[in-house]
């Protein structure tokens, strides 16, 4: 799973019958500071995150499984929404 803020989302009145009825957002994978970090990813969304929102998303196979047993033409998914992150050296 990668960290990543939601920028954006698309519309597209033609696509692939399979990605009828999903969100797709625009998602900047971000590292645990939350700095951008590499290119903005295309990402169909299971939970319902808004503009702005630092969620976690999948790549890969797994991208598909959380619209099962339906089946998604997708490489990327936004599985969760993040409400805390807490990040650095907590003492042992």
């Amino acid at each position: 799973m990668q960290l990543g803020r939601v920028v954006g989302r698309i519309w597209a009145s033609v696509k692939n019958p399979g990605l009828e009825a999903q969100r797709l957002l625009l998602v900047q994978p971000v590292t645990p500071d939350l700095s951008a970090s590499g290119k903005v990813v295309i990402c169909t969304d299971c939970t319902g995150a808004g503009s702005g929102e630092v969620v976690y998303w999948v790549r890969g196979r797994e991208a598909s499984f959380p619209f099962q047993p339906g089946e998604v033409p997708t490489d990327a998914t936004v599985v969760g929404i993040v409400d805390e992150l807490h990040v650095g050296g907590g003492g042992a």
